[in-house]
């Protein structure tokens, strides 16, 4: 958890130093889109994964 923070706050030092706000806006925006398609992605991965368990019995 701690590494993935740190990757975080120095990819978000690097794009503030690098692209202008309305760059860096699109940006956070964009992984904040991929990390929540894999986030909702996992969570039916999931579902489906215990229902078929439960189903298998």
């Amino acid at each position: 958890m701690k590494t993935s923070f740190t990757v975080a706050a120095l990819l978000l030092v690097f794009l503030s130093v690098t692209l202008t706000s309305c760059e860096l806006a699109a940006g956070i925006f964009k992984a904040g889109m991929g990390v929540g398609i894999f986030i909702v992605v996992a969570i039916i991965v999931g579902i489906i994964a215990l229902i078929a368990k439960v189903g298998g019995r």
